[in-house]
This record gives C-alpha cells, structure tokens and sequence, in this order.
C-alpha cells in the first residue's frame, strides 16, 4: 500500500488527487494539510465526499502523518515546492510537484519567466518532467516528479511528433489556449466573479506567459531541435476544460490522412491520448472528468498549416489525473490504475 500525503488540499488540484487516491486500490492517504484554510474535516470544505473521506485538514508546518509517507503531492503554488521538498527527499520520498518549481533544468529560465529567484537550484538536476507518454522510463527511476502545466500537457502532445517526424517548421509555430476559469484556482478574485466571466472571453499575458518556455523546451527535447512559439492563453466561461489549437507551416506537401497516421503510430501505446481518425475535434466535453487527451489532426494546404487540436480537463491530465499517472509509473504500478473512472461525481 501507498502512502500518500497531500499538501494543499483545500485547492482544486489537492481535491483532484485526493479523489483520485481514495479511487486507488493500492494507496492510502495518510494527511491532508493546507497553508490558508481553517482546521475542517475535508468532507466539510467538499461535501461529495461525505462516506469517502473525513480525515481533518491540518495547519501546514503542523502536520501529524498517519504513518511516514511514500510520495507527497505539492499542490501548491509555485515556490512551495522548492523550499519543502528537500526535507522529505532527504527522508527517502518521493515528491510530485504541481507548480513550475522543477520543470526547467536552467534556474535563469525560472527566474526570468517566473520574476523569482529559484531557491533549490541543485534539485533541477535530477528532476524528471512528470509527462510520462515521453518520460516514462526517466520518471520510473526518479525522486522529484515535475507535473506539466495544464496548457502544455495538450501543446506538447499535439506538436512534438509534428516536430520529431520533421513535418513542421521548428519557428513560428503558434498555440491558441483555452481555458475553464478553474484553471485560475481557487481564490477568489475580482475577475472570477459570475457577472466579469459570464459570456467574456479574455486573453492574458499575451507575450510573457510562463508555459511559453516549458512548450518550446519540451516540444523542442522530444522534437529533438530547439523550436520556437508564440502562445496565447485566454479565460472562456466554463467551469473546466482546455482546448489548445496548435499551427504549424509545414515543411512539405503532406495529406491530412498521411499527418495523421503519423500521430496514430506515436500514441499506438498510449493508455490516455486518443487520435481522431477522421480529423474531428470534440472538444472539451468529451474529456471531462477523464484523464484522456484527445488530438484532431488536419491539414489546411491552401496555407500550407499543420492545425492540431488538443483537449483536455485542466484539473485531470492538465493537472491531477497526470499526478495520479506520475504516481502509478513511480511505484510500477498499471499506468491506469485509479484513472479508470476519475472523481467522485457521478
């Protein structure tokens, strides 16, 4: 058995993995901790998981753990990690972090696009990026898992084998982001209210986005080439889901059936990526509440354009669901076990 410890419980991406363990046949978790919320049972901040859970929800720094962890998930915003998970490496455990604390091997890149100053630069070594339809056997042997950002799980699936089998331009490649207003989390603000979010799109951080170098770093790493992008995120007015539109001009004449038989023999194996075989996109709906990615590939040869779509929930694989997966590679477990059916609502 597991034992799994979750900090930052009380935010969406704790709840996430929690519902994700208590699903688990082979975990078992054994404290659930968070840095701003009160001292409540956790069945009392969620209450669908009323008969599921009633474990208290303890002070950060405070904690009292049902028996010594095997992993801990920091579902926390970014600077948690690097300044917590050394103390429980050095205690033999393993660590998935959700934020951008360990994603990039270089801590200038953190810093410039991050505006902080990275405090644990000897861990970027050794961490893995927690995307295992690429990093499977890296992440099987490590200790410190990098989850993805939400945007880049779906960006970095729908280029890179664009990239690897040379069909598109290393530069200029484009992702058009979408996404549910809980990809903001949890705390309240201004902006998130129902009257500012109703029927209004927004796009933000319009050239400064911090998924921009994690797209181009790992696009680029599986592409084997540096690549280049322009990404543009913007807020709709639902609740969950990201749906990424990706361009690239392509390198030659190529079918739209020929492009997708190329995504087809890259994610054959793939528990949780699923290729449209005629070049539909489904969109958002279909992914809700499952760990799956699902890619339409087409081809525009007027522009000569490679056009991708990938959807994803935000709170799943862009989140959660790929901690979950992380956790069943770690430990050699069946990479889909627990993500069956993901949460708890019916």
């Amino acid at each position: 058995m597991i034992n799994a410890k979750v900090i930052g419980a009380t935010g969406y991406g704790g709840l996430g993995i929690l519902e994700g363990l208590l699903r688990h046949p082979a975990a078992r978790v054994t404290s659930l901790v968070a840095r701003q919320d009160d001292t409540r049972r956790i069945d009392e901040f969620f209450p669908h998981l009323r008969g599921h859970c009633d474990l208290r929800v303890q002070v950060a720094g405070q904690e009292v753990d049902d028996g010594t962890p095997d992993v801990v998930f920091f579902a926390t915003p970014n600077g948690v990690g690097m300044a917590e998970a050394r103390a429980y490496l050095e205690a033999g455990v393993k660590v998935i972090d959700y934020s951008g604390d360990f994603r990039f091997k270089d801590p200038a890149v953190y810093e410039q696009w991050y505006g902080a100053a990275h405090t644990a630069p000897d861990l970027l070594a050794e961490a893995v990026y927690g995307l295992p339809e690429f990093y499977r056997a890296q992440i099987a042997g490590a200790r410190l898992v990098a989850n993805p950002g939400c945007f880049v799980v779906a960006a970095v699936l729908a280029l890179a084998p664009a990239v690897k089998a040379g069909l598109i331009e290393p530069s200029g490649i484009i992702v058009d982001g979408k996404s549910g207003i809980s990809g903001a989390g949890k705390s309240p603000k201004p902006t998130f209210h129902f009257p500012h979010r109703n029927e209004n799109v927004e796009a933000y951080r319009i050239v400064e986005h911090q998924h921009t170098p994690e797209i181009e770093t790992y696009v680029g790493d599986f592409g084997g080439q540096p690549v280049t992008a322009t990404f543009v995120a913007h807020i709709v007015p639902t609740s969950r889901g990201i749906l990424d539109t990706c361009y690239g001009r392509l390198r030659q004449d190529v079918s739209a059936a020929e492009a997708r038989e190329v995504y087809l023999a890259a994610y054959a194996d793939e528990p949780f990526v699923r290729v449209s075989r005629d070049g539909t996109c489904h969109g958002t709906g279909v992914v809700l509440g499952s760990n799956f990615v699902d890619l339409a590939v087409n081809v525009n040869p007027r522009t000569r354009q490679l056009v991708v779509t990938a959807a994803v929930d935000n709170l799943v694989k862009g989140q959660a669901g790929s901690a979950l997966q992380n956790m069943n590679v770690l430990f050699g477990l069946p990479e889909d076990q627990g993500l069956e059916r993901f949460g708890l609502y019916p």
